[in-house]
């Protein structure tokens, strides 16, 4: 293993007192190349608060009554998770340029959240090494991976032999090493097939009697549900159906809302993975004709009003993104920083691309397209829209790379904007006409094909 990170893994653990613990949590940090001005914390899918950057980019809030547990921290466009519990005092460093791998905590509670940071660094150098070995027979795959579990299993032990733990604190940084473990036996299960005679089933899926299946207090911890998701996928499939001929089609996500109705347990976790499955099923813009089969059973598994809304909230969002719908209306930031009316920016047939100020290389790849296509349909306007709002750092690309700043926008609120484009990925493209009427509302710029939409 990289002895970069080893030495990362034990640097983090320099950080307990044993003091008595205060019963508030203090979070703060810093963005360095921050992407917008505020940091966000969700709660089980919940917003708790927005802190705004002050002039050196920090950000700090003392809390009093905030529930333990993990939260979701976000810049926008990019999230992690942070577990806080009463008597943390954390401060994070984060540079938006390089989000996951730069995240660093110090200050009281920061050790458990050092450590799961670290392991996503191991598993990263780990995916490109096991990448290879999904090829082996069942019985060598599963001594890889118990090989490197054992490993993540002692660097748990050493942590928990130098600070003091919480019963929930050990849960969820158990659960950080032990369901990504699981969820690549599951993938391996997947991509291989499991047509194996009852003895090698047997035993391979032998781990799966040391989990549980119904762990409301990891309810939204990331590692846990993929590993659910892909345990849902492949208890949903018969004997010897192909995963990948499958895994589009309606017929298989209404099995897999039946798997959670029947293996999970706890009203919450089935809620989340059922919202779960809905948005997979609703974002398959081809089963469209299938949404409403399919909305009728999820109503029969789902006991959660929000969830409900929300699905029915991107339902209704995508019928709105329909060919020959006109374009919802959502508000713009010119190079000038004036607000535009996007209604208001049609003059021609256009397609409208995004991208976001974190990922410069994806915007040079799409600008790169974008010139060329250009050349190839001048009877198109191609506008631009960044996720984030302007600074004056994006004004100094846009006149570097020689762009016309007149054809490139903004979001001013991400959030609703993208709620009403149900814009899920930075690749989607939008087609209107120059009335602002939909051609296309989920196109895929990247595609080789895209330009056939044009024509």
């Amino acid at each position: 293993m990289n002895k970069i990170l080893s030495f990362f893994f034990l640097f983090f653990l320099i950080s307990c007192q044993k003091n008595k613990k205060p019963d508030y949590i203090f979070f703060g940090g810093q963005i360095i190349n921050p992407s917008s001005s505020y940091v966000t914390l969700y709660k089980d899918n919940q917003r708790i608060d927005s802190l705004k950057l002050d002039g050196s980019f920090k950000f700090y809030k003392k809390y009093d009554s905030l529930d333990l547990g993990v939260y979701k921290i976000e810049h926008i466009p990019e999230y992690n998770l942070v577990f806080l519990e009463k008597g943390d005092s954390l401060w994070v460093r984060i540079n938006a340029s390089a989000f996951d791998e730069s995240i660093f905590y110090s200050g009281k509670g920061a050790s458990k959240n050092n450590f799961m940071m670290a392991l996503q660094l191991f598993f990263e150098n780990e995916n490109k090494f096991l990448s290879s070995k999904y090829s082996n027979d069942s019985k060598s795959f599963n001594s890889i991976i118990d090989s490197l579990l054992i490993e993540k299993k002692s660097k748990w032990i050493l942590m928990d032999s130098l600070i003091e733990l919480s019963p929930i604190a050990q849960k969820i940084t158990q659960a950080a090493y032990i369901y990504p473990y699981a969820t690549k036996r599951e993938r391996y299960a997947l991509l291989r097939g499991t047509n194996w005679n009852k003895k090698e089933d047997s035993v391979f899926f032998q781990y799966r009697k040391y989990l549980n299946y119904g762990e409301n207090d990891l309810a939204f911890f990331d590692p846990y549900i993929m590993y659910l998701m892909n345990y849902i996928n492949e208890r949903a499939l018969d004997v010897s159906e192909s995963f990948f001929l499958n895994k589009g089609r309606t017929k298989f996500n209404i099995k897999r809302l039946e798997i959670i109705e029947n293996e999970i347990t706890g009203s919450v976790l089935k809620n989340n993975l059922a919202r779960a499955v809905a948005y997979e099923e609703i974002l398959n813009y081809e089963n469209h004709k299938e949404h409403d089969r399919f909305l009728q059973y999820y109503f029969t598994v789902n006991s959660s009003k929000s969830h409900l809304n929300e699905v029915l909230t991107l339902h209704q969002g995508i019928r709105q993104m329909s060919q020959n719908k006109i374009l919802p209306r959502v508000s713009l930031q010119n190079h000038k920083l004036d607000t535009i009316i996007s209604n208001n920016i049609f003059k021609s047939p256009t397609v409208i691309y995004f991208w976001s100020q974190t990922q410069m290389n994806h915007f040079r790849s799409t600008i790169q397209k974008v010139k060329k296509l250009e050349l190839e349909f001048p009877n198109y306007d191609f506008i631009g829209i960044s996720i984030q709002p302007y600074n004056e750092i994006v004004s100094q690309v846009h006149r570097m790379m020689q762009i016309d700043q007149s054809k490139q926008y903004a979001f001013l609120n991400f959030e609703k904007a993208s709620k009403k484009w149900v814009l899920r990925l930075l690749n989607k493209a939008i087609i209107v006409n120059k009335n602002g009427v939909i051609i296309d509302g989920f196109a895929n710029f990247s595609s080789s094909n895209f330009s056939k939409k044009l024509r």
